[in-house]
């Protein structure tokens, strides 16, 4: 994996709030998170987090009245004002652009906005060897009613193919217009908007830590168990369930949350005793048991510090197998987030749980618990949504199935010279 120095554009980024705002502060974030070095260029907003840079320069906004002024002298075929502001903003770009190798321009080279920034950029892609990337989310040509002055050359360049710039759509709904717009066939890359767990969610740095290690955010199914080790949580069962899930053909994961219970020094035992089974049922890579959790950095994670809350939001089911339980706060912890409950048909359980959980005996086989959350999770829109957003629109899979192997490629493309020398 290569350290790319990535450029992001836009004409104003955070805090100014809006779509394409927020998308470049999403970003940034993602490709400094992968080892990038990121610097935004924007005309109005300000630095958001210390560790990306950000640098503003009025000439670059929407709203500079020097810009407006001179689209409209040039509308009166007065163009001098026009093509200086052009020039002075291609030599600001090209002096603060030297040390990168990619510049992703959102919505800049399709809107109206800024015209002497979108002809200074067409000038740089066509002398420089900069990788110059539009990314694409609307055009001013994509609605009815457009102003007839809006029909004047000067507009034309919005509409224009550039084979020295690469394009982007945010859906294919968007490469479909944006390729007629150019008249051009498969000239239009799809990279798709993302929203990021972490963040929307709000996550403790610990549990953040985990998620990214074991790549939670890319399997097809979490279980989570929020229960101390001990034998009357029944987490052999869970284990059970779990080794038939997966040999169903999910790729299930179980989060036993419990930490030792400081009371009971048979608690220990029983660890062990769960690690062998975990070991002889090869579920290494499904079944994680949160206590005295330790990092491939050798940091340890302390059960009792983790919100619990973080695993309930990116599971898909809360999973409660007890033998025997005084009353059952996960469920109302559950409910609270509307996280689905699969539990042991237990007189506690089912108070609370009344027929709005699915329950399953104490003796029923592992095989058939297993077909029944197989068929909960097939009859659950809400829950077969959540997990194609977590799997496909996460920012982090994104990056790894879309982004990363498309800026690879841009990287490779201008810097070959260099590598084939190495």
């Amino acid at each position: 994996m290569y350290r790319m120095n990535i450029a992001l554009l836009h004409y104003s980024c955070p805090p100014v709030v809006g779509g394409v705002e927020e998308i470049l502060r999403q970003q940034a974030l993602l490709f400094s998170r992968n080892f990038n070095n990121v610097k935004i260029f924007a005309g109005t907003g300000g630095q958001f987090v210390r560790h990306i840079p950000v640098e503003i320069n009025p000439l670059l906004g929407s709203q500079e009245k020097t810009v407006e002024k001179s689209v409209k002298m040039y509308l009166k075929e007065e163009k001098e004002l026009f093509y200086k502001l052009k020039d002075e903003i291609k030599q600001y770009l090209l002096k603060s652009l030297e040390p990168f190798d990619i510049l992703i321009a959102h919505n800049v080279l399709t809107m109206r906005y800024n015209l002497p920034l979108t002809y200074a950029i067409h000038e740089i892609a066509e002398e420089n060897d900069i990788e110059i990337v539009s990314w694409n989310h609307d055009c001013l040509f994509f609605y009815d009613n457009l102003d007839k002055s809006f029909s004047h050359d000067i507009y034309k360049i919005l509409r224009q193919f550039n084979k020295k710039i690469t394009y982007v759509a945010v859906s294919e709904s968007r490469k479909d217009d944006f390729e007629k717009l150019y008249g051009q066939d498969d000239c239009v890359t799809v990279i798709p908007n993302g929203i990021d767990p972490k963040s929307f969610y709000e996550l403790d740095d610990s549990s953040v830590k985990i998620i990214d290690e074991l790549n939670l955010l890319q399997s097809d199914f979490i279980m989570v168990q929020p229960s101390r080790l001990h034998p009357r949580k029944n987490i052999e069962f869970s284990i059970k369930v779990t080794a038939e899930l997966v040999k169903k053909g999910l790729d299930a994961i179980l989060i036993v949350t419990g930490a030792f219970d400081p009371h009971e020094v048979g608690t220990k035992r029983y660890y062990n005793k769960l690690k062998k089974m975990i070991v002889d049922l090869k579920l290494e890579n499904n079944v994680i048991i949160l206590a005295e959790y330790q990092l491939n950095s050798g940091e340890v994670i302390n059960s009792n510090r983790l919100n619990i809350r973080d695993l309930y939001l990116i599971s898909d089911i809360l999973f409660l197998p007890s033998f025997q339980e005084g009353f059952g706060i996960p469920l109302l912890e559950a409910g609270m987030i509307k996280l689905p409950v699969v539990c042991s048909d237990i007189p506690p359980f089912r108070k609370i749980g009344e027929d709005c959980v699915t329950y399953f005996k104490l003796d029923e086989e592992p095989g058939n618990v297993a077909d029944k959350i197989i068929g909960f999770l097939k009859t659950s829109s809400t829950g077969i949504f959540f997990r194609n957003v977590i799997k496909n629109y996460s920012w982090d899979n994104i990056f790894k199935k879309n982004l990363q192997p498309f800026l690879t490629h841009l990287y490779v493309k201008r810097n070959k010279k260099t590598l084939d020398n190495y």
